[in-house]
């Protein structure tokens, strides 16, 4: 850990706090305010996504081609703006997409300046301090920006507001190193869809795509559908109500990727289908679940399943991108697959919602597609390349 370091896990903290406030902060207005079906939260989940599939070709250019710090600078100024915008009275889908590419133009200047402050053999210790400042973001994030919205929105907006241009201002401390590189926007896009392809060429490495997008889009569904499912089936009143539910979904997949190195090692992959199976049969059992302590333990248990399955599978990746088309760009092609496959999930459940699907089927729906996608991938992938 050097001053540098410490510095960007502090902006990288901030920035993904306010991330998480800012999302139960429309929650908790959405809740409040009448006239919002239950398709409105997976269209707000979707209008955030939306910026990092379209911006994909050249959110890694930008951050190739200019300063990192003023990068991640602007990005927090943009995702203020939209926060502001909320504030002020404009539509949250609006508002929402306007953080969203403020985030996607985050993500590829965060991890790519982290080399350019550490030593190689520093990386991964780096990365760790890192992401583990993005858990506790997000774990605390969820919970604070929940609560403060249910006391006053206006009061959790400006704290939002305020934690955006904190982690901005923080950024102007770290070093302005960068690596030029020329890229046009055909080139950009050329590259992203070589990288695509080439990806996906193997079965295998195409089965773990496939399962990797599959369960961030369960994951993701399963999110907003508990905003529709918790009031009508908990009886839940307010936005802290739900976010202590999606709080302990998240503290499962700590526990989960802790738990991983010592069940799945790469060579045996395959082992991550027992951990698909009970997720599948956990969702299902949520459905029917009318006791809040209960469905937390649930959630928790599909969180634990999560960890196991995902950490795996992104490592197996990585692998696979760092023999063949370099880790960066499998992992930037891998958040296009997830990505797409998210907001094709949202779009799929606020249409089902508009038509007034139950929350309740709506779950046992993901529970089968979860089960059957288990059973179909797991089968079929080998542990191998």
């Amino acid at each position: 850990m050097n001053r540098k370091l410490a510095t960007l896990i502090g902006a990288q903290f901030l920035s993904a706090f306010a991330d998480n406030a800012v999302l139960f902060t429309v929650i908790a207005m959405t809740m409040q305010q009448l006239g919002r079906g239950n398709w409105y939260i997976p269209a707000l989940q979707g209008s955030f996504i939306l910026a990092f599939i379209l911006l994909t070709p050249w959110v890694g250019a930008l951050a190739d081609q200019h300063p990192k710090p003023l990068i991640l600078l602007g990005a927090n100024l943009v995702k203020a703006l939209g926060a502001f915008l909320i504030a002020e009275g404009i539509e949250p889908l609006a508002g929402y997409a306007i953080i969203g590419i403020g985030a996607a133009c985050y993500g590829p200047a965060k991890y790519g300046i982290i080399p350019e402050m550490t030593r190689p053999e520093l990386l991964v210790r780096a990365n760790g301090w890192v992401e583990g400042a993005t858990i506790a973001a997000i774990l605390l994030g969820t919970v604070a920006g929940a609560r403060l919205a249910d006391d006053s929105i206006s009061s959790a907006l400006r704290v939002i507001i305020a934690l955006y241009l904190a982690s901005g201002c923080s950024t102007l401390l770290l070093p302005k190193t960068t690596q030029p590189r020329t890229l046009t926007v055909e080139n950009t896009i050329l590259e992203l869809s070589k990288t695509l392809r080439l990806l996906v060429l193997k079965k295998r490495n195409l089965l773990i795509i496939l399962a990797l997008s599959l369960f961030w889009s369960t994951a993701a569904t399963l999110r907003v559908v508990l905003v529709a499912w918790a009031p009508a089936v908990l009886e839940t009143e307010t936005a802290s109500q739900i976010a202590d539910l999606t709080f302990f979904m998240a503290l499962g997949i700590v526990v989960g990727a802790a738990l991983v190195p010592r069940l799945i090692p790469l060579e045996r992959l395959r082992r991550a289908r027992f951990a698909a199976y009970p997720l599948s049969l956990m969702l299902a059992l949520l459905a029917f679940t009318v006791d809040a302590n209960f469905a937390k333990l649930i959630l928790f248990g599909i969180g634990i399943c999560g960890g196991i399955i995902v950490v795996p599978l992104n490592a197996a990746i990585q692998a696979v991108g760092h023999e063949t088309i370099g880790s960066g760009r499998a992992v930037a092609a891998q958040n296009f697959y997830q990505n797409s496959a998210i907001l094709l999930g949202m779009g799929i459940y606020a249409l089902a919602a508009s038509l007034e699907l139950e929350p309740r089927d709506a779950m046992l729906i993901l529970s089968i597609i979860a089960l059957a996608s288990a059973l179909i991938i797991g089968r079929n992938l080998p542990s191998r390349p």
